[in-house]
């Protein structure tokens, strides 16, 4: 078994290096980073911003407002389409480790490229999907074309999450982290600032979408945006890192990068993954990322529903997110520079007190005070969550293995909020109500709170 897996490592490895060798994929070309009239880590922060946003197809704010769609086109009940969501992010999640080592092996400019297309294809997939399932249930008339069709849709979330929600948000985090050191921070901040408003103003953009298109153009129409635009944006802008350029982070000289005695960069240790994964800041970081996950998703994913047990109309309740994202791009921009600033774990543990809020507040939506206050805090954890997804990792473990160990903390993400909307469902179907399951949820942050202020900075904990 050995000498097979070092096989296939090899084998990797030198398919790797023969692809970056090329000509059409390395750092100087098209075009010379290190001659651009400003740091090109300001572009990098463009880029990197314009793929997480890209990824939306692929996350549960892009895909909350074609459930209803679904359900009607398969005939199948909300449950099951809820369990398909968790098997097919379930699974995706599992696939992740592997993809956060092959980022590492292969770059983000090749990975950005490949999980683009992968993403535009898994759409066109979808937006047919009811229509193969009958065309399969015709030819095996024994199989009903409900159960067809929620094989064929388990395969799609599948795949949909692991390029979306896993590949490409991962390489353009990663990516963005690689660039910025002592302003990592601040750019998170700036990146989370249109990743928040993009995220929250998603299900209300896509639903005028649909209005417009149908739900089968509007997933089209998204796949020609995301396999054309960002698979072309991500082979000419993408660089995996400053030094491949001839660069440093922050845009620094080499001199006055060695006199920075402040550089969080200054003496740290590249963590490999197995070491990364037995300190406690690493699980405590990513149990507070996964919680906002799994939550917020289930919420997402049943937000129509939702409202309407609150009395909301569609359009109501899609509109929540957008107050939200005005509080999220403020706090997101805010917690940015505080973290270039502060302990981290503070910053975390103000996430945890949001998200408490935020739940029980969702949980009486029908009341116009606890509305308020879910949108109110929900939207300060979403702005804590993006920016704390990207500083976290190169702050504490270094930059050397990122993706392996990103590959990980992405895997509890996915898998987290894949157990969210069933978790939500569950509840919907045996009680009747969302409302002991929100109440249920608010007890995840509070455990988390008190394995964050037990954690340290792996990082510091080597210099005592």
């Amino acid at each position: 078994m050995k000498p097979s897996t070092h096989s296939t490592r090899q084998l990797t490895a030198d398919l790797a290096d023969k692809l970056k060798s090329t000509t059409l994929l390395h750092p100087n070309y098209p075009f010379q980073p290190s001659r651009f009239p400003l740091f090109y880590g300001w572009v990098i922060l463009g880029v990197t911003t314009l793929g997480i946003l890209m990824s939306i197809p692929g996350q549960t704010a892009g895909v909350s407002v074609f459930t209803d769609h679904l359900l009607a086109a398969t005939g199948i009940s909300r449950l099951t389409l809820s369990n398909a969501y968790l098997v097919g992010t379930l699974t995706s999640g599992l696939l992740l480790p592997f993809g956060g080592l092959l980022l590492d092996r292969f770059g983000a400019r090749i990975t950005v490229l490949i999980a683009s297309t992968w993403l535009a294809v898994t759409l066109c997939y979808l937006s047919v999907s009811d229509r193969i399932a009958t065309l399969i249930a015709n030819q095996f008339p024994l199989v009903s074309s409900s159960t067809i069709a929620v094989i064929l849709l388990t395969l799609g979330f599948t795949s949909l999450r692991f390029s979306g929600q896993g590949m490409l948000t991962m390489a353009s985090r990663n990516t963005l982290g690689k660039w910025f050191d002592r302003r990592r921070g601040f750019v998170s901040g700036l990146s989370g600032v249109f990743v928040s408003f993009g995220f929250a103003a998603a299900p209300l953009l896509l639903s005028y979408c649909i209005g417009a298109a149908g739900w089968r153009g509007a997933w089209f129409s998204l796949a020609l945006v995301v396999g054309g635009v960002m698979g072309g944006i991500g082979w000419i802008f993408f660089r995996d890192n400053p030094e491949e350029c001839g660069l440093n982070m922050d845009g620094t000289t080499s001199i006055s990068l060695d006199k920075t005695s402040s550089s969080h960069n200054a003496g740290q240790r590249n963590f490999t993954r197995g070491d990364a994964l037995k300190t406690l800041a690493f699980w405590a970081s990513t149990l507070a990322l996964s919680s906002q996950a799994l939550v917020y998703t289930g919420i997402t994913f049943h937000i129509v529903d939702i409202g309407a047990a609150a009395g909301l109309s569609e359009t109501q309740a899609v509109s929540l997110f957008l107050p939200m994202a005005v509080v999220s791009t403020s706090v997101g921009y805010l917690i940015g520079m505080a973290s270039d600033r502060l302990d981290l774990k503070l910053l975390y543990v103000l996430m945890m007190t949001a998200q408490v809020l935020g739940f029980s507040g969702m949980a009486n939506i029908g009341v116009t005070e606890f509305r308020a206050i879910a949108i109110l805090a929900l939207g300060v954890s979403g702005g804590c969550f993006g920016t704390l997804a990207t500083v976290t990792l190169p702050r504490y473990f270094g930059r050397a293995h990122l993706g392996a160990i990103s590959g990980v903390q992405m895997m509890s993400m996915v898998i987290a909020s894949a157990l969210g909307p069933s978790l939500l469902a569950v509840f919907k179907d045996q009680l009747g109500s969302y409302k002991p399951g929100l109440y249920l949820c608010c007890s995840f942050p509070l455990i988390i709170s008190f394995l964050l202020l037990m954690s340290r900075n792996p990082q510091e904990e080597l210099r005592c």
